[in-house]
């Protein structure tokens, strides 16, 4: 039989068009008709109340066009897992995915001894309870998180912050460090104090030997370091303090550089020298050196008495009353976009709150009074919420995201992120908004500015 004729009868015998989604796709099952593998794998996680016999079970079949079990539906393919019995979507094996991930992390997490590591059983824990351990698995299958996983359970890795900044695969640690951190095996530290160490510290390491090196070493050390950990000990580190520090250091080291290119040592530093830099570089640099010129005069590192130009603040366009409305009127739209963009656009409008603060709001700031009345904590006392916001407002909290692995089992947050214990980033909550354009035009959220505050007034 030739190439051609093979495959032919392979398509003709395994492909096919699905009876659910209607594309084109190899056959997984053939229950009403030929099953794509997505709409099988879909079918396999659907449950509820099957209409025919009214269990609470898995509902993988159809029965008059609705979700139906096994049984109703006719469907011979056993679903049972075969260690745990519930009825899922199955693997190799005949294992469901929370058995099979309980095995991986089993291979994974073991100490030399046949036993997951006793250090690490709450991490076990943490991962193999998630909701959805589809998402573990996919997790897992990263090499660089099987090597870090293995590496803490046999103790080639020192559970402690300091191994995780200085592991070169930081993405990986740093998120597995803050799932350590959710469930009790490393001390609580602000997530963006963390990032800034991790990156000062592998920043540092390629500067070795450098002859700026020591007064980088100090800048970083003594004056951003520890403004930080200042700031971290009082409130939590907004998003923009990682961007921000990275962009301090490397002016700082780009400013030394030229310096040595003009053959002026930073203790001989003149105002000319001030000025001239100034005027050949952007504003955004002049912004972000400003921390470490201070810094080096105010300890005596350069001469004190410079003067450095002012910098000019970029102001938000105005938001007219009438826009603000008409704005607040299309957001409680169902079909403008989802509830938590929607949510969050409410928020800005309605109290001119950057998406900076929206992201730090917890499920305890909604609260109702004697009276019914929806209030929101922005401050003290809280803040009513008028109708129909509140429904929004409602809902939102009813319908979270990203709740479904394990960096989110018990998250509080109003807005939960993808890291564990932390909420969305700013910049992606303002990017849900913005999102919102192709729904309502031109939504006033400045590119510049991804935070900034929306006024009304």
């Amino acid at each position: 039989m030739s190439r051609s004729s093979a495959q032919e009868e392979y398509e003709r015998q395994h492909m096919g068009e699905c009876v659910r989604c209607g594309r084109r796709a190899s056959k997984a099952a053939n229950w009403e008709g030929l099953i794509c593998r997505t709409c099988c794998e879909k079918a396999a996680r659907t449950y509820g109340i099957c209409p025919g016999c009214g269990t609470d079970r898995l509902l993988p079949g159809r029965r008059d066009g609705k979700p139906a079990c096994r049984d109703c539906s006719a469907i011979t393919r056993d679903f049972r897992c075969a260690r745990c019995g519930i009825e899922a979507h199955l693997l190799g094996g005949r294992l469901c995915e929370r058995c099979t991930l309980h095995d991986r992390l089993d291979t994974l997490l073991e100490d030399g001894t046949g036993r997951v590591n006793p250090a690490l059983v709450p991490l076990h824990h943490l991962l193999t309870d998630m909701p959805r351990p589809k998402s573990g698995l996919a997790w897992l299958r990263s090499t660089k998180v099987q090597n870090l996983l293995t590496e803490l359970a046999t103790g080639a890795m020192p559970l402690c912050h300091q191994a995780f900044h200085e592991h070169p695969d930081w993405r990986p640690a740093a998120h597995l460090r803050d799932l350590l951190m959710s469930c009790g095996l490393l001390p609580t530290v602000d997530k963006h104090l963390l990032h800034v160490e991790s990156w000062l510290q592998r920043r540092l390491a390629k500067l070795a030997d450098h002859e700026h090196l020591p007064i980088l070493q100090r800048f970083a050390t003594w004056h951003q370091l520890a403004k930080l950990r200042e700031r971290a000990a009082r409130r939590p580190l907004t998003g923009s303090t990682v961007p921000l520090a990275t962009q301090e250091f490397n002016r700082a080291h780009e400013f030394l550089l030229w310096l040595t290119q003009r053959q002026c040592p930073l203790d001989r530093l003149s105002q000319v020298d001030v000025d001239l830099w100034h005027a050949t570089h952007k504003p955004h640099e002049h912004r972000s050196l400003r921390a470490f010129l201070t810094w080096a005069m105010r300890t005596g590192r350069a001469p004190r008495g410079l003067n450095l130009p002012r910098l000019n603040r970029v102001e938000g366009r105005p938001l007219t009353q009438h826009r603000r409305l008409e704005l607040l009127h299309l957001t409680l739209d169902d079909r403008a976009g989802p509830v938590r963009s929607r949510a969050a656009a409410c928020l800005m409008l309605l109290y001119a709150q950057p998406a900076s603060r929206i992201v730090r709001l917890t499920l305890d700031d909604i609260v109702h009074d004697s009276d019914g009345q929806v209030l929101i904590r922005l401050g003290d006392p809280p803040t009513p919420v008028p109708d129909p916001f509140s429904e929004l407002l409602l809902q939102a909290k009813a319908e979270r995201s990203n709740m479904n692995t394990a960096t989110n089992v018990d998250a509080r947050w109003l807005f939960p992120g993808r890291r564990a214990g932390q909420p969305l980033h700013h910049r992606s909550l303002a990017d849900l908004v913005r999102d919102l354009n192709r729904y309502l035009g031109s939504f006033p959220l400045p590119a510049v500015q991804s935070d900034m505050i929306l006024s009304g007034t």
